[in-house]
């Protein structure tokens, strides 16, 4: 992270090498390591300890032990085994004492030709392993000793007392050999730049960079790896956090257009015509985002709501706002059936207002247009007209809107449903059409995320974003119950969860149900190539849409009207589903998580999820929101063959047990660990955060996200901090300045 020329050094070089070729290459091609700075950053995972010293009369069992004591005596035994059958096999017995008792020490095959020669009697060493019984005695199998050569008693207690470091390692390559290699550029530690400002690591009572590393590395006590772990972390979330900081700042330079609601404007015809009045949260989340608008620096704002929570609404508002003000609204879906479906029901809810230049179309009307890969060509002509002259107030579509031929008038405000599904260059490439009267503007942005986020991830991944939280769900929802159905163990529960969706559908309701793949061939070959660790332990492919909705159709749900949705049909096929589905024309639909997202039928009122130990926590969570949607209770029934104590068993557990989307992203962000956060998935790059927990140190990164603020406002291109500037270029390669930007 910190690195200045020393450590700069590559670990392999032509000439001349830090390290052997041999071990230089593995690290390069293992663990990502490069130069002497990466392996400095290469911290030990735990810390082994030798024990304190024991006396050998007291000895605990299965415990680690050190001892000090002299070779009584030495024996080398010859035996036949599977591995040496002709008696070729060797066993050294090594007895030593201490005075206060006895102890056997055992080695195997090539292991005593070292022991044998140096452990001779009468040689005084320190012994260390773990206690264990052999034919009721107790010995120590292959333990690692070191000879006394000199006497002291200040050698056998520091060797006794040392933390072995325990390194992240491979296969190719040891721990023990890594902490070798470690030690060899160790003396380079002392040439590191320190990213922090000396007030603050003073201010904060840490200890300084070249120290944090000395220690790490060589401990001698626990408190020199708590200072050293105190002071790492702060790096981690600092540097970051100044990323983030100085990306906010440049953010809020840019100009942009002001955009405020006339007052008797789109937005006020809307609201008078919603047939109820928005709940607290809508109301608050809506004023800031008002607020934000009114500025002439772009918005940047994240709007998180529980499934369900209104975010659509509060959305819609903002765009009628844009729309007032003269400016144009565009949305961007991350697939085709959201798209059609955010535009079918802003369509419905804006009535009159939305039939701009027809008949019947409300005094104050604009046309709102659809724009997909599958728009034909007469629909997409008249679209980017619209769009190009005005007549189009809101646009919303998938990335199709981001091709070059889509100009606006005036874009002011682009709206990303669903963020993590978009790619930076697709969000700045949308926000990049915008200009008003001929000048290049920047417009809003409005980022919507239906997954819950804990607020330190917030901070973490989307930290140049502003964040609106709508944690209250709208009056009448109601509540949904989730039940785990043990199929492998009860299949009578699964026979059960069947009927259950009949008596749904004979009380007037309909029903999801959702699989892990599609089943056609493409796919299947796919699968048999590609087979997860779960499937090849299980040998059954995960089941599939289209023969699960054959069997059920021919088996326990015959009669009733079962149709199938998934990505790979065409679109309008799609939508002529989705339509039937939500005319209640259909009573079970069979489809894959292309309805895990904004999908609204709150008619349907159950969903059986099957292999629901395929999906991860957060996604489960999202299916769920898509019943219990209207009136009557939601049902969700998670089907799984996974044994009771298995750790997905217990994940399922911990998604029917609670509602509360932010509980259940702190789950899912523990099981996955930290490095998802920050997008090594999308980026493609190792995580940087090596000692920083994002859960856990929740206070850490708060309060240097404060820090990192102060220190940016003073001083944006950080000339008064090269080592804060030179940790930045580290941290921030170009995949991961990418990933910043919000992929």
């Amino acid at each position: 992270m910190d690195l200045v020329p020393a450590l700069e050094e590559p670990l392999e070089q032509p000439l001349k090498s830090v390290l052997g070729p041999a071990t230089a290459k593995v690290m390069a091609e293992h663990l990502g390591l490069h130069t002497v700075g990466d392996l400095l950053h290469h911290y030990p995972r735990r810390y082994e300890e030798r024990g304190q010293l024991t006396h050998l009369a007291d000895l605990p069992m299965d415990e680690h032990v050190t001892v000090v004591a002299q070779v009584a005596d030495a024996r080398l035994h010859s035996f036949a085994s599977p591995r040496a059958p002709r008696g070729k096999g060797q066993r050294l017995e090594v007895t030593i004492t201490d005075g206060s008792g006895r102890l056997q020490l055992v080695f195997f095959g090539n292991g005593v030709h070292k022991p044998h020669k140096e452990l001779l009697p009468g040689t005084r060493a320190m012994f260390a392993g773990k206690v264990s019984v052999f034919n009721r005695r107790l010995q120590l199998a292959h333990p690692a000793y070191e000879l006394l050569k000199s006497d002291t008693e200040e050698a056998v207690e520091t060797w006794a007392g040392a933390l072995i470091p325990l390194y992240p390692a491979t296969a190719k390559l040891e721990s023990w050999k890594i902490g070798k290699a470690v030690q060899t550029v160790l003396p380079s530690a002392r040439e590191a730049l320190d990213p922090l400002p000396d007030s603050l690591r003073e201010g904060r009572g840490l200890v300084s960079l070249p120290e944090a590393l000395l220690k790490i590395h060589r401990p001698h006590t626990k408190a020199d790896i708590a200072d050293a772990r105190a002071r790492l972390k702060w790096d981690e979330a600092f540097v970051l956090q100044v990323a983030l900081a100085r990306r906010r700042h440049a953010d809020a330079q840019l100009p942009a257009v002001p955009r405020r609601a006339a007052p008797d404007g789109f937005l006020a015809a809307f609201d008078d015509r919603l047939p109820f009045t928005l709940t607290e949260g809508q109301q608050k989340v809506s004023k800031e985002i008002f607020d934000d608008l009114a500025t002439e620096h772009p918005m940047h704002r994240l709007l998180q709501g529980e499934v369900g929570s209104g975010k659509t609404l509060v959305a819609l508002r903002a765009m009628l706002a844009v729309v007032d003000a003269g400016g144009q609204a565009a949305m961007l879906a991350p697939t085709e059936v959201l798209a059609q479906q955010h535009h079918r029901s802003v369509v419905e809810m804006m009535g009159a207002l939305a039939e701009g230049g027809m008949l019947g179309g409300a005094e104050q009307a604009t046309k709102v247009v659809l724009l997909t890969g599958s728009t034909g060509a007469a629909a997409r002509r008249q679209a980017l007209l619209d769009l190009v002259t005005g007549e189009a107030g809101i646009v919303i579509g998938t990335h199709a809107l981001i091709e070059e031929k889509v100009q606006f008038h005036d874009l002011g405000l682009v709206v990303v449903d669903e963020q993590h599904r978009f790619g930076v260059e697709q969000r700045d490439a949308l926000r990049g059409k915008g200009h008003s009267r001929g000048e290049k503007r920047t417009p809003h942005l409005l980022v919507m995320t239906a997954t819950p986020i804990p607020r330190t991830v917030a901070m973490t991944v989307f930290g140049d974003l502003e964040t609106s939280v709508l944690d209250q769900l709208p009056a009448g929802r109601s509540p949904i119950a989730s039940h785990v159905v043990p199929a492998a163990d009860k299949p009578h529960f699964l026979a059960r969860a069947w009927e259950r969706v009949r008596e749904e559908v004979a009380n007037g309701h309909q029903a999801y149900v959702v699989c892990p793949r599609i089943g056609d061939e493409e796919d299947g070959a796919k699968a048999a190539k590609k087979k997860s660790p779960e499937d090849e332990a299980e040998k059954r492919p995960p089941l599939a849409v289209l023969d699960v909705a054959d069997q059920l159709a021919k088996g326990p749900l015959g009669g009733l009207r079962v149709e199938v949705l998934h990505g790979r049909m065409h679109p309008d096929d799609k939508d002529a589903v989705m339509r039937r589905f939500a005319a209640a024309e259909t009573d079970v639909l069979v489809a894959t998580t292309v309805i895990e997202v904004g999908v609204n039928v709150p008619n349907a009122t159950a969903m059986v999820i099957m292999d629901a130990d395929r999906f991860g926590v957060s996604q489960l969570h999202q299916l769920r929101g898509r019943v219990g949607r209207g009136s009557a209770p939601g049902l969700c029934l998670l089907v799984t063959e996974m044994p009771e104590a298995s750790a997905a068993r217990q994940r399922l557990n911990a998604v029917a047990s609670t509602l509360d989307g932010f509980e259940l992203s702190r789950i899912d962000l523990e099981q996955r660990r930290e490095g998802d956060v920050l997008g090594q998935a999308q980026s493609g790059a190792r995580s940087s955060l090596r000692v920083l927990a994002v859960i856990e140190d929740e206070e850490v990164i708060a309060e240097a996200r404060e820090e990192a603020a102060a220190v940016v406002a003073a001083d944006p291109n950080l000339e008064r901090l090269p080592g804060l500037r030179t940790a930045l270029d580290a941290l921030l390669d170009d995949d991961r300045e990418q990933y910043l930007e919000k992929g």
